[in-house]
């Protein structure tokens, strides 16, 4: 396998278990919005805020497509990459893992007081909606499904290892 990605709604754990599994695999690992971050000079949250989502999903299907050309990685999509169908097309020949998550569990995990740009205001109705939204999304990219609901980091991403050692 020469690229992994990960896909998943916020509080799924795609940063946090890519960078285990990479470190894992001994490969780079390509988080596309810390790419974005990097090439805008500000935070994703100041993109928003300043540029517009429009602006941002602009950024983030270029760092997607830059990313997805380096091989030997494991990368990470923000959670609404999927909303792209250029993105969806990309990831259509792609191994896909998709970092299956609850309401209830994606709601703990990024807390009521988040920074996320998407997810500011009414927290849990937000995320219940990006969840009604992308997970038909999430679901036709994946190649392979992994629940994080209830289950640590480090359980999580042993159970992508158990798939990319069953591949490879």
């Amino acid at each position: 396998m020469t690229r992994l990605v990960i896909v998943g709604a916020p509080g799924a754990g795609k940063s946090s278990v890519g960078q285990r599994v990479a470190d894992s695999m001994g490969v780079e690992f390509i988080d596309t919005d810390r790419l974005i971050e990097e090439r805008a000079g500000k935070s994703v949250g100041d993109i928003f805020v300043s540029d517009g989502e429009a602006a941002f999903r602009a950024l983030e299907a270029r760092a997607v497509i830059d990313a997805m050309s380096t091989d030997g990685a494991v990368v990470s999509l923000g959670g609404g990459a999927v909303l792209d169908p250029s993105t969806r097309s990309a990831l259509a020949d792609q191994p896909v893992v998709w970092l299956q998550v609850s309401l209830g569990d994606a709601t703990k995990r990024v807390g009521l007081g988040t920074a996320r740009p998407l997810l500011l205001g009414n927290v849990r109705g937000t995320l219940l909606r990006l969840l009604d939204e992308r997970t038909p999304l999430y679901d036709e990219v994946a190649t392979w499904t992994v629940d994080t609901d209830g289950r640590s980091l480090d359980e999580v991403a042993a159970d992508v290892m158990s798939i990319v050692e069953g591949v490879s």
